[in-house]
């Protein structure tokens, strides 16, 4: 099956992408920050940056779910389908033009109606991570990037915010696959034996999921 994970930076989602992959035995696609070149610049001047980062990561995406989907046994750290939301929230800060918005809205229909032609056209199960803003914060700083730091830069506080909140409306309107909420502030995985309730919730989505394939096949 193909898994994927979604939620706000700091809230604890790559750490919960590879105990799902560790736990199911299959392949991590993590998303590309530490190798990402644009991504401290994009932080230095959102507004120069702001469309180049949204391309880069589009295309990363873009080349993450094909072959996940094309092997069919993984999990994604982030992929294609919340890409379009850091896009337009950008473009709402005027960090992209409608212009660039545009082109960039064009580009991501032809990657989807690509992957609409795959054998398998969408992931089994979206895994959303959540937890309260003042988590995420606290995570932010304990992560320790210079450059995600906002003591000193209320705007990235106040985006940070918005992205938080506008990631809760992407998940109540996500209808691409199955989906489920892990809450990461009341389970936080790192705490002795939060890893194996969370594990246990994703087992049981998994289960009514593969039981209506499993009487479709006798």
């Amino acid at each position: 099956m193909v898994i994927i994970t979604a939620g706000m930076i700091g809230v604890g989602k790559t750490t919960l992408t590879g105990k799902i992959a560790e736990h199911l035995g299959t392949k991590a696609f993590f998303e590309p920050v530490g190798e990402n070149p644009v991504l401290p610049l994009y932080y230095s001047d959102q507004k120069q940056y702001g469309f180049l980062l949204q391309i880069y990561f589009l295309n990363k995406r873009f080349s993450m779910i094909k072959q996940a989907l094309s092997d069919d046994n993984n999990v994604l750290d982030r992929s294609i389908y919340e890409d379009a939301l850091f896009t337009r929230e950008n473009n709402a800060e005027g960090n992209i033009t409608d212009t660039e918005l545009s082109v960039y809205l064009t580009l991501l229909d032809n990657m989807m109606n690509e992957l609409d032609q795959m054998p398998k056209k969408a992931p089994d199960l979206l895994v959303y991570a959540d937890s309260d803003f003042d988590t995420i914060k606290y995570r932010i700083k304990k992560r320790g990037r210079d450059y995600e730091q906002f003591d000193d830069n209320p705007d990235l506080e106040k985006y940070y915010f918005k992205m938080w909140t506008a990631y809760k409306k992407w998940f109540d309107e996500y209808d691409v696959s199955p989906k489920m909420k892990i809450d990461l502030q009341k389970y936080d995985l790192s705490v002795p034996g939060n890893v194996d309730i969370v594990l246990n919730q994703i087992d049981e989505k998994l289960a009514t999921i593969r039981k209506p394939e499993e009487e479709q096949a006798i």
